[in-house]
């Protein structure tokens, strides 16, 4: 039984490594927990050939149909940028696209022909191949997943947080931008994941640091920020929940992540999202500001998660791993609970992850990549420039 609980905990973990190789302590606790998968970052990836050793390797102690993970969403979060070539940012592209404020090309009440006559077609493009080049991208590094698109509303009081990195301050716009990007993804075989759950337009803090909290009321959340997650609900393979509270909703002061009305009334019951569900890194202050990191494990996986971001250090990594172990053998009801979301978790992700690290670029093909995402981006560039004026 105490096997079955260890399996169980570990493979609802997703784990950060330290360096461009593994040391013998990571391959020592990798080979104890079996995460459900890795996510590296800038410090990971040296170039293409180096970033994919270190995955197979670190994969082969993972679960089977295991995610690799990356953050690559363009702009300032684009963790292939010195290795590969800048992307642009999202905000660039639905500024190509048009989803600037004052325009309606996003309304999805527009008729056909309107549409056309403002180019809409050719405009949407955009987003589907940026959505399309951050997967070929991501690929060609071995990594089966991208952690975007984000969903968040481009609002005045988190532009200062989030930057570049949203699409709209309309669900509308972010729909119009985020349908096509999930469908780029989709084309070639690489999973994507909506962000951040329920929204962090309303946010002026950052998560990393503090918990925001979000005083925006519960119909303003539903028919705003949720509208992305309510229109792509059955086009997201993976939707990540934040770490933000919102004081206005039934649940006023615990963050997103562990919070029984977020992820389970909201998300599971009244949006009826079916798909894989992953919070947050469980590092960030805003929920370790809240409770310790084994309390919020803990409290997330209660709470319906598939799986579970540590994405930094190996001691957090190991506590939570046996928190999630000691809770079920202490509690009879979560070890229930602890067992349940392992075997959901792991028909997910054999659902959505592929068995085998996507095949490798030849040096004539990784080139080829570069330049059509640099042509890209002065594609964007000049389409943005044209929009704003």
């Amino acid at each position: 039984m105490k096997e079955s609980l260890r399996q169980a905990a570990g493979s609802l973990l997703v784990v950060g490594l330290g360096g461009e190789e593994l040391t013998a302590m990571e391959r020592a606790w990798l080979k104890l927990v079996r995460p459900a998968g890795v996510i590296l970052f800038k410090r990971n990836i040296a170039d293409a050939a180096q970033t994919r050793a270190l995955l197979a390797e670190a994969t082969g102690f993972c679960t089977p149909h295991c995610g690799a993970f990356v953050d690559v969403e363009g702009g300032t979060v684009d963790r292939l940028r010195d290795v590969l070539a800048p992307i642009p940012s999202v905000q660039a592209v639905a500024q190509a696209m048009g989803l600037t404020p004052g325009e309606d090309l996003h309304n999805p009440t527009l008729g056909a022909k309107t549409k056309a006559r403002q180019g809409w077609g050719t405009r949407r493009s955009f987003a589907r191949e940026h959505g399309e080049l951050i997967a070929r991208a991501v690929k060609s590094f071995g990594f089966n997943s991208s952690l975007a698109p984000v969903l968040d509303l481009a609002l005045p009081e988190s532009r200062r947080v989030m930057e570049t990195r949203c699409a709209a301050e309309t669900g509308a716009g972010v729909v119009a931008y985020a349908r096509e990007f999930f469908a780029g993804m989709a084309s070639q075989g690489v999973v994507g994941c909506g962000k951040h759950f329920p929204g962090l337009g309303g946010g002026r803090l950052d998560s990393h640091l503090e918990t925001p909290s979000i005083a925006r009321a519960w119909r303003q959340l539903w028919q705003e920020d949720l509208e992305p997650y309510r229109a792509l609900r059955d086009e997201m393979p993976m939707v990540m929940v934040n770490h933000a509270a919102y004081p206005l909703t039934a649940d006023p002061k615990r963050p997103a992540t562990v919070s029984k009305f977020w992820m389970q009334t909201v998300l599971r019951k009244r949006l009826g999202y079916r798909g894989m569900v992953v919070s947050d890194d469980l590092e960030m202050g805003g929920v370790t500001i809240f409770m310790p990191i084994a309390e919020a494990a803990i409290a997330t996986v209660r709470m319906g998660a598939d799986l579970a971001l540590i994405c930094h250090h190996p001691e957090p990594i190991l506590e939570v791993y046996e928190a999630l172990i000691r809770e079920g053998e202490r509690s009879a009801a979560f070890h229930k609970i602890l067992i349940g979301r392992a075997r959901e978790s792991s028909r997910k992700r054999a659902k959505t992850f592929p068995a085998k690290m996507p095949a490798a670029l030849n040096p004539k093909q990784f080139e080829a990549l570069r330049l059509r995402i640099l042509r890209f981006g002065d594609t964007v560039a000049q389409a943005a420039a044209k929009g704003i004026r």
